[in-house]
Order: C-alpha cells, then structure tokens, then sequence
C-alpha cells in the first residue's frame, strides 16, 4: 500500500535517477522535440509505401472541418463513391449539412422521449446524467446515419452546401444543448407533478419548433425537391427536375441499407454474439443501433471481400492512437514510448476498452488493401479532414494498427459466413450508454 512520500523517499527516487547515464541526453532530446517526435519511428515509411494490390477508384476527400460528422461523412463517402461509378462522375459529393439537419430534429425528439422515461430517476442516475451530458453533440453511429438516409434520402452538395456552422459546430452544439438541458429538466418537472400525455405531448411540439427554428437558422432549411444537374467525366450534361431526395436515393443508389451489418471487434465483451446501444438511437422507429462482435480475422477478411468486390467500407476507430497527421501513416509502432522511457507501457486491446483508454472516436473509409499471399499487409484509407492532411486526404494504415485500433467494419451481410448471418437473427443483448463501443 502507498504511504507518505517522506523526504527520503523524495531523495531516494533523486539518487536513483542520477544513477540513469542516458537521463541527460535523453531530457534534452525529450523536452526539446516532444514525446512523440522523439520517440518517432522513421522506418515506418519502408512499412507503408502507398502501393495496393486491391484499390477501389475514389476522388477527392471530403472535409468535416470543425465538427464531429465523421459517421455522416463516411456513409456518404461509401454511397458517392457507387454513384461515382454508375454515372461516371468522379468527385461527385453529396450534402453531409442535409443529413446533419435532420440528426439535430430526430436527435431532440428522442432526447425528449428518454427524458420522460427517466424523468422518475434521480437527476444523478447514471443513464440520466448521460442524457443531459452533451444532448446536442455531434458524434455517432454508422446506424443513425443509415436511418437518416432510410427516412430522408440525399441530395448533391450543391443542393444544400455546407454553411458557417456545420464547418464549425461548436457555437450550436452549445447552444442546442443548453436548451435541450432546459426543455429536459422542464419535462422531468412535468412529469413528476403527474401531466398528462396529451400535456407532454403539446409542450414537446413547442420544444421541437424551437430546435427547428435554431437549426433552420443556423445550418439553412433543407429542400424539398430539386433538380439534378451534373456533367459526367465524358462531359455530357445530364438533369432531372422536381426529384424529392427519398426520389433521389430510391432512384440512383441500388443500395438497401438494411442488408449492411456492423461488425464489431470488442475483445472486452464474449465473441459471437449481437449487442446493441439503444440509448444511442437518434430516430424513433429508425435503424436500431447494432453490432455483430466476432474475432478480428473475421473482421479482416469480410473488410477485403468487400474491397475485392469495388465496394468501399465504413469502419469506426481509434484514429488519436499511432497516427501521424502530416503524413497520413496509422502504424501500431509508429512512436515508442515505453522504449523512450524504459518501460512496457502495452495494453491489450480488452484492457483498453475495460480502462477507458480505449474507444471509438473517429469514422473513416476503407479504399484499398495490400495483399501479399493472401494477406493484408497494409490499408488505404480515405479520410475526412481534407486534402491538407496525409496523401492528398489519404491515410495509410499497419495491419498491425488495424488490429489493434479498429473496432468496427460495415459490410454486406453475405460476406459473413452462414453460422455468423444466423447470429443475426437472435435477440440483441442491450450495452449500457457508457459502453466503449458508443
């Protein structure tokens, strides 16, 4: 057991760290460049030339810029990359703002169904203060991007650009959570002095106008219907008018959502089972929140099977862990501290997530594989922080950080295997919020 540091104590770690030779050299390397620089590992170029055996064509990377709509972006990016292909039209974006309005809507509207179903718990309740932490955040799920586009459609960029706000989200995600803080509290008060539905219900209408009016003043109103108008890479101009985005989605993407499956890596939780995160759900009625956790050759052999099909894949990580941004390289040894410091320092991938060190925090696509004897060696990755970063946008990623930091790939549930598409049959069992995979 720790006791008192004494003053001898203190002198005692003095003299034992006057006693290190290499201390003085290794201060002035660490102070002077930084923990990561110093423990920089050059040899990773030799690792990650940027040549891949299998490689989907894709154009230029998107930017989310200041914002947490990596979800969003990567399911995009999947379904521009297909329309791309079809109609030849090589850097074809479609509106991530449209898709991010009607997240702000749903996303209130179920904070205020939560609400009244807590409303009874303490305000301390765990579940309750996960709630009211950050109501207007922006961060997600491949599932509630999939049931934004199974509800809404899409539309081209063109139709609703991105605005001051989408490009920086911090002001509105403030403001939109402060008052979905006010509305929740509201609400739990109602509900505690015996309203009626019919109360709760009209009070929720009011509340959701609001957040409508807030988000239609600060990111644009979405449209209703719009005219197609594009020029492919032969240069023949093509338009359709008056097309819904429902019309739009239905029409020119062969996509069927519901035939994707996210499956998941969580070495925390027992392998072959489904789990789901309901309290992360942002539409009523929408895509639940699901995930197939199986072992991580699995994950890696359905992820090149879609690639070696042309069809680009989704996948959530740990992109803040071995990455170096300038130049795009996602390696597992890419800066060695516990060599710089003298220490093993390694967590498995199931202590990670078990210590909260772990998580996903980011969403980006898979573009291409290398694959020697069969074997992935490394990753091309498109990424969604613009053209500034990596190659052109491009990440390059290790099998080895594959392994370690990704957790989540979306695939077409035939590229699992039959005893693994009957696990999707059974009963999720329910993760709390705070789960890492959230």
């Amino acid at each position: 057991m720790a006791t008192e540091l004494t003053p001898d104590a203190l002198a005692a770690l003095r003299t034992t760290h006057a006693q290190d030779r290499m201390a003085p050299v290794l201060t002035r390397a660490i102070t002077k460049n930084g923990i990561e620089a110093a423990s920089f590992d050059n040899q990773a170029a030799s690792r990650l030339a940027r040549t891949f055996s299998v490689e989907v064509p894709t154009g230029k990377v998107s930017n989310q810029k200041h914002s947490g709509r990596c979800w969003e972006f990567s399911l995009l990016n999947t379904l521009r990359h297909k329309f791309a292909t079809r109609y030849h039209v090589k850097d074809f974006e479609l509106s991530q703002n449209y898709l991010f309005f009607w997240d702000k809507i749903e996303r209130a509207n179920i904070f205020y169904r939560n609400v009244e179903q807590t409303a009874r718990q303490p305000i301390d309740d765990r579940l309750v203060q996960f709630l009211f932490a950050n109501p207007g955040e922006d961060g997600g799920q491949w599932a509630m991007a999939a049931s934004l586009v199974q509800k809404y459609g899409v539309v081209p960029a063109s139709v609703m650009p991105e605005s001051f706000n989408t490009d920086n989200t911090t002001a509105f995600q403030a403001s939109l959570s402060r008052q979905l803080r006010k509305d929740g509290l509201k609400l739990r008060q109602l509900v505690m002095n015996g309203a009626s539905e019919a109360e709760l219900q009209s009070l929720e209408k009011s509340m959701l106008q609001t957040v409508y009016r807030m988000t239609a003043y600060s990111f644009g109103e979405p449209p209703t219907s719009f005219d197609l108008e594009y020029r492919d890479d032969e240069q023949q101009y093509h338009r359709t008018a008056n097309l819904t985005p429902q019309q739009f989605y239905q029409d020119y993407f062969e996509t069927d959502l519901d035939d994707y499956v996210v499956v998941t890596n969580s070495p925390d939780k027992p392998f072959n089972r489904l789990y789901s995160l309901p309290d992360e759900d942002n539409v009523i009625g929408g895509k639940p929140i699901e995930f197939l956790n199986l072992d991580m050759g699995v994950l890696t052999d359905v992820a090149v099977q879609q690639l070696q099909a042309g069809e680009t894949v989704w996948f959530g990580n740990d992109v803040l862990r071995q990455m170096d941004r300038k130049t795009g390289y996602l390696d597992a040894h890419l800066f060695e501290t516990g060599k710089l410091f003298g220490t093993n320092d390694h967590l498995t991938k199931a202590q990670r997530l078990l210590t909260g060190e772990g998580e996903v925090s980011h969403a980006m696509t898979l573009t291409g594989v290398d694959l020697v004897a069969d074997t992935p060696t490394k990753w091309k990755v498109e990424n969604s922080w613009g053209e500034q970063v990596g190659d052109q946008g491009y990440f390059v990623m290790s099998q080895d950080w594959f392994n370690e930091y990704v957790y989540e790939v979306v695939v077409h549930k035939h590229f699992l295997a039959p005893e693994f598409q009957a696990l999707l049959n059974e009963r999720a069992q329910r993760l709390p919020a705070w789960d890492p995979l959230h």
